[in-house]
C-alpha cells in the first residue's frame, strides 16, 4: 500500500526554477527581444540573424512563449508586452542591464553559495579574481556600467514610486538621495511633492546617467546631481536624507558610521527614509527578502534585516520614531526621525 505523500510541487518548481531564468537570460544575452522588437519574425529568419542553428533556437523561442515572454502565431514569434517593456534594451522601463548582470556575475557566484556561507564572504574574488569595489574592477568600460544601471533605473521605476508615497513626506524641503544612481526615487518623490527639491549624491560615473535621466522630469528644475562619495565627502545639506538598496550592503560597523553621518548633518525634526526589503521578525519570509539576503551574502559584506533589526541600529545611532511599511512592490520603507 502506497503512503500518502506530501505534494511535490515546491520541490519540482525549485528544480525548475534555474531553468527558467536561464532561458530569459539567454534569449535576452542573444537579442532575441531586441531583434523582435523591429517586427515579429520566424526562428529560420531569427536564426541567420542572431547566428544560430534554427532549430536549436526555436526550442529557445518556444520556451519563451511557455513562459509568456513572446507570442508565437503560426510560426512566427513576436515579443510579449512584457518582453517589449522590461527586457528591450531601449524601453525606458528595460531591466536588461540588471538582468545581463544577473546572467554574467549574480549566476555564476550563485554556483559558489555553498562556499558562501561556510566562509561568510562573498565570492567576488572566487568567480572572477576581483578584490577591489564592484563599480571599478566588474564594470570596466562606461557602457557596461550604463547598461548596469539602466538595468537598476527599470526597478526603480517599479519601486520608487511606492516608497516615494509611504509616507507624508509633504513637510520636508531637501531631498538627498545618498548612492542615488539614476535618480530615480528623487525624481519620484519631487514629481510626487511640489515644494521639494532634490539632490542625487552618487560617484562620478553614475552623475551623467543621472543628468540626463533627470532632464526628462517634469521636476528637473528641483532636482540637481551632485557627485561624491557618502563615506568620505561631506554631505549635502538635508531634511530628509533616503538610503535605498544601500544599507543592506554593508558590515553593522560601516552602517553605525553612516548613520551617524546622516543623523550629525540633519536639523531636529529631520529624517532619514530608507528603501530596503523588510524580513519578518523571526527571520523567515517573505521569500523575496530570503533571497535577497542570500544574495547579499553571495556579493557583499552585508544582509536584508527585520523591522525590529533597523529600528535597534536606528535608535543606537540616535533616531526616534522609527516607522515601517509594506510598500506593496519590491521595496519596502522605514521612516526614522531626529529628535
Amino acid at each position: 500500500m502506497t503512503p500518502n505523500l506530501p505534494d511535490a510541487s515546491p520541490v519540482l518548481n525549485l528544480i525548475e526554477a534555474f531553468r527558467h531564468s536561464k532561458t530569459m537570460f539567454t534569449a535576452l544575452s542573444m537579442g532575441v527581444f531586441d531583434a523582435l522588437h523591429a517586427g515579429p519574425a520566424t526562428a529560420e529568419t531569427l536564426a541567420a540573424q542572431l547566428g544560430a542553428k534554427p532549430e536549436a533556437l526555436a526550442r529557445l523561442l518556444d520556451g519563451c512563449a511557455a513562459l509568456q515572454l513572446l507570442h508565437k502565431r503560426e510560426g512566427v514569434y513576436e515579443n510579449a508586452a512584457v518582453a517589449e517593456t522590461y527586457l528591450y534594451t531601449a524601453s525606458p522601463h528595460s531591466m536588461s542591464g540588471y538582468i545581463r548582470y544577473s546572467d554574467q556575475a549574480l549566476y555564476p557566484m550563485w554556483g559558489n553559495l555553498a562556499d558562501a556561507v561556510r566562509e561568510g564572504t562573498p565570492r567576488w574574488s572566487q568567480n572572477f579574481g576581483l578584490d577591489g569595489p564592484l563599480f571599478s574592477a566588474f564594470f570596466r568600460t562606461p557602457e557596461s556600467m550604463h547598461d548596469f544601471l539602466m538595468g537598476m533605473h527599470g526597478f526603480g521605476m517599479l519601486t520608487s514610486p511606492a516608497v516615494a508615497a509611504a509616507f507624508d513626506l509633504s513637510r520636508f524641503r531637501r531631498l538627498v538621495d545618498l548612492g542615488g544612481a539614476t535618480g530615480h526615487l528623487t525624481i519620484a518623490a519631487c514629481e510626487r511633492y511640489p515644494d521639494l527639491r532634490g539632490v542625487v549624491f552618487d560617484l562620478p560615473q553614475a552623475g551623467a546617467i543621472a543628468r540626463e535621466l533627470v532632464a526628462r522630469s517634469s521636476a528637473a528644475a528641483r532636482i540637481e546631481v551632485v557627485s561624491g562619495d557618502f563615506f568620505v565627502d561631506e554631505l549635502p545639506e538635508a531634511d530628509l536624507f533616503y538610503t535605498g538598496r544601500i544599507l543592506h550592503d554593508w558590515s553593522e560597523e560601516k552602517i553605525d558610521r553612516l548613520l551617524a553621518k546622516v543623523f550629525q548633518r540633519l536639523p531636529s525634526g529631520g529624517a532619514l527614509l530608507i528603501g530596503e526589503k523588510l524580513l519578518a521578525e523571526d527571520g523567515v519570509g517573505p521569500v523575496a527578502a530570503n533571497m535577497q539576503s542570500l544574495n547579499m551574502l553571495v556579493v557583499t559584506e552585508g544582509r536584508e534585516r527585520s523591522l525590529g533589526e533597523y529600528r535597534a541600529l536606528l535608535t543606537r545611532a540616535g533616531f526616534h520614531q522609527v516607522e515601517g511599511r509594506h510598500t506593496g512592490v519590491s521595496l519596502d520603507a522605514i521612516l526614522a526621525i531626529k529628535p
